[in-house]
């Protein structure tokens, strides 16, 4: 074993394969989904949230966004996913996107603007831009309804 200082060979074939990972990581995605994926804003699942949603996608990944709502406008959005780095920065981007708009606004949101925000995904990866838009309309959907029956029972006030 090396002493302090010194460079096992074990070290030195880590650095190599973390190295040859960036390289085939910066050759398929875009600088915009490397520094989510690896930095990404807005991790966490909100504790009492107004509105949530879970969705399981096709490919595995789950997605959960979370909203905090200030009347009809998203005052903060976080997220939660078990998928890999383009799921990850895919949520990371539309959180960002949504805060500040209406749930109306938000839920105009395709997956393509946000595969444009992300500068680009490879084919394969398309996927992950489709659920993170569908867990976004699924929790406006459920702040939609959660609305609807608060006013009902507020006697529709």
């Amino acid at each position: 074993m090396g002493g302090r200082g010194e460079s096992t060979e074990f070290d030195r074939l880590a650095e190599e394969l973390q190295r040859q990972i960036l390289e085939q990581e910066r050759a398929v995605y875009s600088a915009k989904v490397l520094e989510e994926a690896h930095n990404p804003k807005n991790v966490g699942r909100m504790p009492q949230p107004d509105a949530w949603a879970i969705v399981h996608g096709w490919c595995g990944d789950t997605m959960e966004i979370y909203l905090r709502l200030d009347g009809d406008k998203i005052e903060r959005a976080t997220f939660m996913t078990d998928g890999c780095g383009s799921t990850v920065a895919c949520g990371s981007v539309l959180t960002q996107m949504v805060q500040g708009r209406s749930l109306e606004e938000a839920n105009q949101i395709q997956p393509d603007d946000l595969i444009a925000a992300l500068g680009g995904l490879p084919e394969e990866s398309v996927h992950c831009a489709e659920l993170t838009v569908n867990t976004l309309r699924e929790a406006i959907a459920r702040a939609r309804a959660r609305r609807e029956v608060r006013s009902e029972e507020l006697g529709g006030r």
